[in-house]
């Protein structure tokens, strides 16, 4: 696998053409018989699709798989509200850009509250980035992950690494021993925490010259750059390097999975951030504001809460992750002990309490900057 959905690229806006509606049709005909979904991968394989296009009668139902959270965005923003009738994200665009642009429209709160009863405690309430500032309901969250880095627990223990956090990545003792994960926005963020800075606000110059310290120091004593996260879990596994900088229970969960309990991701005890230095991302799926809505869109939203098509939108693609309707013993029964293991379920409440929320950082173009600038060199 190479650059991944966790990777992100700096959207442009309005920068996006109308190649869905080719593939997708008029987006204005049999509507009541049409869905189309705008996701992260995972909602688009047929393991997840079929059974609802079965339950419907066999309706047109697709779903394509974006590069990136702005991308998306930025489809929707070209005009194609007119194709879309649900889009996948990561927690911060839904309440931030979507919903003020007018690009998603509030769900029916009657209908989904109560589904958040039976969600893990994190995400009762409702979750607050699933809320409108009005007190709509936004988005349904499913999957998420926390976000850090990973380690090879024969060779670095999971204590050190927790109390460490990201400065075990600037001690020189470990200069050539590990890897960079380059999902570069990820590693932007991770950065400004491995030198105690907030990620979430703006920077003036003192604080951008700390940060490419930081970020020299790090990619500077990297043995290994690689957006593959299958090959830097090979190398970890081979004892190439012992550990790699940016990485989750996303990242290191395939290896876990094949057997390879010695990877694991790792969430700071403590950081810069309200005392936190773990990062998490939470995705939520949003009704798009199409003006020519399709039927079966809150029924798809209400589809993927069920146990069956839950654990397939958590062990799908690949990548293995938590879902939030595990806090249902309906879900939770469908996962072996080997599956709950490969997504650390033993920490993962744990390390949640002690993850930000994933968000948009700051002072993205200059710290970008510095940042291409540090991996150039």
């Amino acid at each position: 696998m190479t650059i991944s959905r966790r990777a992100f690229n700096k959207g442009i806006a309005g920068a996006a053409g109308f190649a869905a509606m080719g593939s997708f049709g008029s987006a204005q005909a049999a509507r009541d018989n049409e869905l189309n979904i705008l996701c992260w991968e995972g909602y688009n394989s047929d393991e997840v699709l079929q059974p609802f296009r079965s339950m419907h009668s066999g309706a047109s139902v697709r779903a394509e798989s974006g590069t990136s959270d702005p991308d998306m965005i930025n489809k929707l923003r070209a005009g194609e509200v007119n194709v879309w009738d649900l889009i996948n994200l990561n927690q911060p665009w839904a309440r931030g850009q979507l919903l003020p642009e007018g690009l998603i429209k509030p769900l029916s709160k009657e209908r989904f509250m109560p589904y958040f009863d039976k969600m893990m405690p994190e995400f009762q309430g409702p979750y607050p980035l699933s809320m409108g500032p009005q007190g709509e309901l936004i988005g349904m969250v499913q999957r998420f992950g926390p976000f850090s880095f990973v380690v090879n627990t024969d060779k670095i223990s999971r204590k050190m690494a927790e109390d460490q956090g990201y400065k075990l990545f600037l001690d020189p003792k470990m200069k050539g021993r590990y890897g960079v994960l380059t999902y570069d926005n990820w590693n932007i963020i991770h950065m400004c925490l491995a030198g105690d800075q907030n990620p979430y606000e703006k920077m003036d110059a003192a604080g951008l010259d700390k940060f490419s310290g930081t970020a020299k120091a790090i990619l500077g004593g990297a043995k290994l750059l690689t957006d593959d996260l299958v090959a830097m879990n090979t190398a970890l596994i081979n004892g190439e390097i012992d550990a790699y900088f940016t990485g989750g229970t996303y990242t290191a969960s395939p290896a876990r999975l094949d057997g390879a309990s010695n990877v694991r991701a790792i969430t700071p005890n403590s950081g810069p951030v309200d005392g936190k230095g773990g990062v998490v991302w939470v995705e939520l799926t949003s009704l798009v504001n199409n003006p020519n809505p399709s039927s079966l869109a809150e029924n798809f939203l209400e589809y993927v809460q069920g146990a069956d098509v839950s654990k397939a939108v958590s062990f799908t693609e690949g990548t293995y992750n938590p879902v939030s309707q595990m806090g249902d013993p309906k879900v939770f029964a469908k996962y072996s002990s080997e599956e709950l293991d490969a997504i650390q379920w033993d920490s993962l409440s744990e390390e949640m309490s002690r993850s930000l929320d994933y968000d948009v950082v700051a002072s993205y173009d200059e710290l970008n900057t510095l940042y291409n600038a540090a991996k150039r060199s």
